[in-house]
């Protein structure tokens, strides 16, 4: 079984922590290790470094090889431009193919949070063993734990199998990010659960299903295996990235395909994927709030405040987000966090690279 990190996300909602040269997966938010260490670390068990590739944007490329323990530097995989998760997977599927042209793959974001290790890798010997036997694709699901937008839903189907003990299910839909009325409808339906980026599949199902749904990128990426190895490799993957469409995996294959099936991930999920994500993880004194921190609260509740080196107060608040750097400061409130990527655009559009 191979394991492939993508590592490609910069992470805006974490602005102003997060930033283009620094991105969320390179940071260690939430203990000694960044997030990225922290995914590699986690898999180890189940799959070892020399089975683990990252793909990542070549001006992070240095910063992964500190970060990335013994994975070899061979296994680290160069995307010349983003193009999002379609082309990110296609790419490492075709190198790992070129080594195990039949190999369970396992996907998953660089930059998740995973409360029962344990539990987590039991889910993905469970898919990766479906894998194996039936040519599925295979995607995990979160149980929701509140009406949220910020990401898509799985539809639950029939169950298609018991796998050690375990059972699978057909997926019956993939939904788009919802509204807030549609997500509580989800919620309270109790057959949806959160998209969480995380797949399985074997090598050759996942270049089949793109063959026949993505046919212009499955062209690009014949070309890219007949270069790897060669003199030829770097020019022709730029070429390809160059001219192939920006799309996600979902998007492109998930949402067309037949067989899909859905693995439910009861190991405690986060996908850090705001500040008010972090809110959640974070412990908690006795008003709500949570501190990192040197901070003062006066009469004030359920608030996030991250602050390394500053002193902050807050007297008579609630429900804000307050984030300080060297060289910017973030204040918001907790139900506004997933705007923060908005800021982000602002400040390119006004040619501020410097905090961008």
């Amino acid at each position: 079984m191979y394991a492939v990190i993508m590592a490609g996300g910069r992470g805006t909602r974490f602005w102003p922590l997060s930033r283009e040269k620094n991105p969320k997966h390179l940071l260690n938010i939430t203990g000694d290790k960044t997030i990225l260490e922290t995914t590699i670390e986690r898999i180890k068990p189940l799959i070892p470094e020399n089975y683990t590739y990252i793909i990542t944007g070549e001006s992070h490329v240095r910063t992964v090889i500190d970060h990335c323990g013994k994975v070899p530097r061979e296994n680290i995989i160069i995307e010349p431009i983003g193009r999002n998760t379609a082309p990110c997977i296609g790419l490492a599927a075709t190198y790992i193919k070129q080594k195990d042209p039949d190999a369970v793959m396992v996907v998953l974001p660089a930059d998740h949070l995973i409360f029962n290790e344990e539990r987590f890798l039991d889910n993905l010997t469970v898919a990766a063993d479906m894998a194996r036997k039936e040519r599925h694709l295979i995607t995990v699901g979160i149980r929701p734990t509140k009406p949220e937008t910020a990401y898509g839903y799985i539809e639950e189907g029939t169950v298609a199998a018991t796998i050690r003990g375990k059972e699978v299910y057909r997926v019956r839909s993939f939904r788009e990010k919802p509204d807030r009325e549609t997500a509580r409808q989800f919620l309270d339906a109790g057959r949806f659960f959160w998209n969480s980026g995380m797949f399985i599949w074997r090598v050759s199902t996942i270049l089949d299903a793109i063959e026949e749904f993505l046919p212009k990128l499955h062209q690009g990426l014949t070309s890219i295996a007949a270069a790897l190895g060669t003199d030829r490799e770097r020019n022709v993957i730029e070429a390809v990235y160059n001219d192939v469409e920006p799309l996600s995996i979902d998007y492109g294959v998930m949402e067309k395909a037949k067989d899909v099936i859905l693995i439910k991930g009861d190991f405690g999920w986060n996908d850090i994927g705001s500040w008010d994500a972090l809110f959640e993880i974070f412990s908690r004194d006795g008003a709500g709030n949570s501190f990192k921190g040197n901070v003062i609260a006066v009469d004030s509740q359920n608030s996030l405040v991250y602050s390394p080196d500053k002193l902050v107060t807050l007297i008579g608040v609630s429900d804000l987000v307050v984030v300080e750097t060297d060289d910017a400061l973030l204040i918001c409130r907790r139900d506004n966090s997933q705007d923060v990527k908005d800021v982000v655009e602002i400040l390119k559009a006004k040619g501020l690279k410097d905090y961008v």
